[in-house]
């Protein structure tokens, strides 16, 4: 079996310590990205509902606007 340099061993240990960090790393944006989605969800579905309530309560008009009394 061959011997790795001990400068090898070293930058293979670096290398392991810098993908767990990243792993870390990765994993803790996929938590963010998730919360976010469920964020702009709700709120995908709260503005459909404010849309949906304000069509219903805008007056219906059938031809142009009356002139205002004093015109």
């Amino acid at each position: 079996m061959t011997e790795t340099p001990p400068d090898a061993e070293a930058r293979l240990d670096a290398l392991e310590i810098r993908i767990a960090h990243q792993d870390r790393t990765i994993a803790e944006l996929n938590e963010v990205v998730a919360e976010q989605w469920k964020t702009i969800d709700l709120l995908s579905r709260r503005v459909a509902a404010l849309i949906e309530e304000f069509r219903n309560a805008e007056p219906r008009r059938e031809g142009p606007e009356p002139p205002p009394p004093h015109y």
